[in-house]
């Protein structure tokens, strides 16, 4: 009988850890190397901190905790729901920082320029390339509202792609500010904006139908709608297009500035592209967002935005941040599709030797360590199956003591 795991979770093999853990520290050694210091928080986090992030759809999917004892007593006693609970999971790696900068500022370098790459959970419906625990591999900055944060998060992350082996890209750049002054252009209200982008972010998923049909069930100006659908005809909707379109803007000047910017550095090994239809989901981003989508994979597998008010909710000001996040469990999932091998990685040998004999054992396993990553086996009566297991399992060779006295390699 097997014994399943909580859907939307995994188990991973030896050698699917090897790879996860090769990926993460390739990433994570190509961070440090354009100076970002990594931090930790904990997976859990008070139920009203949660609640300040304007998370967008997100806000639904967290994983909440039960008060305990006489509290949770009283909660169930009171009837309302939302007393049930006082704490959550982390949908994302972005509140928690945001708290932990609120906390720690005044110990911290400004800007500070953070890693984290860790867990985070949402309480969604399970399918394929989406999952309830996932990795996430994030790096902001924050206390600068220099647009040049942005062109160097986009460069520290391509050439994290770049380094994992991933060089067929583009990054796809908007600003919410500009989004925001299109739909106020084409008759949307202030109040409205919110929701119209929250129809307007399932644009690849339901089409343009779709969306018009999603804006005229929450009963929006038949005019407005019509007039968005006309942008989106006039395609490609560029950055000109936008300038003739709502005027002179600083958001256009600065996407301007960073596409500049981004071309030079890129020397032709990857593209940056004007993009109004892009949204992302999350309410708290306030300016700059950017995506990375490539023909290799399917979605984005890299994303992040600008988000100026979020550290405000916990202290008495502003302060400017902006981040980017690898889509890692994506990019896992593809590249262990495709057989992935990692590069320059150890040979994997086992010394097979008999039970009364591990101090020889020992000692022949060791003078193969420089060379090759050696494992341990006592020796079995059909040692021959004991073989196959090991090569299944992803070693390259094997010694048995006391036998032929020499290491075999499964490929000779």
């Amino acid at each position: 009988m097997k014994i399943t795991t909580v859907k939307g979770t995994n188990d991973y093999l030896p050698r699917e850890v090897a790879i996860r853990d090769y990926l993460q520290s390739v990433i994570l050694r190509t961070y440090q190397s354009y100076g970002f210091e990594r931090i930790m928080t904990p997976i859990i986090e008070d139920i009203e901190n949660l609640d300040k992030s304007e998370g967008g759809e997100n806000l639904n999917l967290i994983f909440k905790v039960l008060k305990r004892g006489d509290k949770l007593q009283k909660a169930i006693d009171s009837g309302d729901e939302k007393e049930l609970t006082d704490m959550g999971l982390r949908y994302d790696l972005t509140l928690p920082l945001t708290r932990y900068y609120a906390n720690n500022r005044a110990k911290l370098v400004s800007p500070f320029k953070v890693i984290q790459m860790d867990k985070v959970y949402r309480a969604e419906r399970p399918q394929k390339g989406r999952l309830r625990e996932f990795v996430q591999c994030d790096i902001d900055i924050i206390g600068t509202k220099s647009s040049n944060a942005e062109v160097e998060l986009i460069n520290t992350t391509a050439n994290a792609l770049m380094n994992i082996g991933i060089n067929n890209f583009r990054i796809k750049i908007n600003d919410r500010r500009l989004l925001k002054a299109i739909l106020l252009k084409a008759g949307f209200e202030d109040n409205q904006l919110d929701s119209v982008c929250i129809s307007f972010d399932k644009l690849d998923k339901i089409g343009a139908e779709g969306v018009k049909e999603e804006l005229l069930s929450k009963e929006f100006g038949e005019d407005a709608i019509d007039n968005l659908m006309k942008v989106l005809e006039d395609a490609p909707f560029t950055l000109d297009k936008a300038k003739a379109y709502v005027g002179e803007d600083e958001s256009i000047e600065s996407l301007e500035s960073i596409m500049s910017a981004v071309e030079s550095i890129s020397g032709g090994k990857y593209t940056v592209v004007y993009d109004m239809k892009l949204v992302r989901g999350q309410g708290y981003y306030t300016g700059t967002i950017f995506e990375v989508e490539s023909p290799d994979f399917r979605g984005a597998i890299a994303g992040g935005g600008r988000y100026d008010n979020l550290i405000g909710k916990f202290i008495n000001e502003d302060v400017p941040a902006v981040g980017f996040s690898i889509g890692f469990e994506r990019i896992y999932g593809i590249l262990l599709e495709s057989d992935f091998k990692i590069p320059n990685q150890k040979k994997k040998i086992a010394v097979i030797y008999d039970a009364d004999d591990i101090a020889s054992a020992l000692k022949i396993a060791d003078s193969y360590r420089e060379e090759y990553d050696v494992a341990l086996y006592e020796r079995i009566k059909k040692v021959g199956k004991l073989i196959d297991k090991l090569q299944n399992a992803g070693f390259d060779g094997f010694y048995i003591c006391n036998q032929s006295e020499e290491l075999k390699m499964f490929d000779e």
